[in-house]
């Protein structure tokens, strides 16, 4: 549950927010790039009633800290003849943890990898042409550990923005 902090317009997770950078202002500012990720200076700097010059720095500044990490495209993985979606947990056996880790990083269809807490130490995002060429990928994790895996069938959230919460 998150909890508000001292000013109204930021909401924080239980930790400050990353070196007091995260005023109302460059709240705003968050809140129309993940809006709109491709706006220009111009137009973002017209939106939250600043001058481009004075936006620009802002979002460099946001950039430079590592409060914005990057801007992404987004493609559906059918589009490009990867219509099944699968995520894998999966469970190295003992002195295997970096080679599963390394897998990964060198495996095109392996979109997204978490180091995971639990039972199994990995968490992969896959995307594969059919459910054959899946078991083909999978296959090459097991001879560093056990997998679990479960295709996705429907994505009722689709990826979105985190919460910034900007008064107005």
């Amino acid at each position: 549950m998150p909890k508000e902090s001292n000013s109204s317009a930021v909401w924080t997770f239980g930790a400050p927010a990353k070196d007091g950078l995260l005023d109302e202002i460059n709240c705003r500012l968050l809140a129309e790039l993940s809006t709109d990720p491709r706006i220009g200076m111009s137009a973002l700097a017209r939106r939250v009633k600043m001058s481009a010059p004075a936006v620009t720095e802002r979002v460099q500044r946001l950039e430079r800290a590592g409060v914005i990490t990057g801007y992404r495209l987004e493609i559906d993985p059918a589009a490009l003849g990867l219509p099944v979606t699968a995520f894998a947990r999966i469970r190295p056996t003992a002195g295997q943890l970096s080679k599963i880790a390394e897998l990964a990083r060198s495996l095109p269809q392996v979109s997204e990898c978490h180091r995971i807490t639990g039972e199994d130490c990995f968490l992969i995002k896959v995307h594969a042409p059919s459910v054959a060429d899946l078991e083909t990928l999978l296959d090459q994790f097991l001879t560093y550990g056990q997998t679990v895996t479960s295709i996705v069938v429907s994505t009722p959230v689709e990826p979105r923005p985190l919460p910034i919460r900007v008064d107005e």
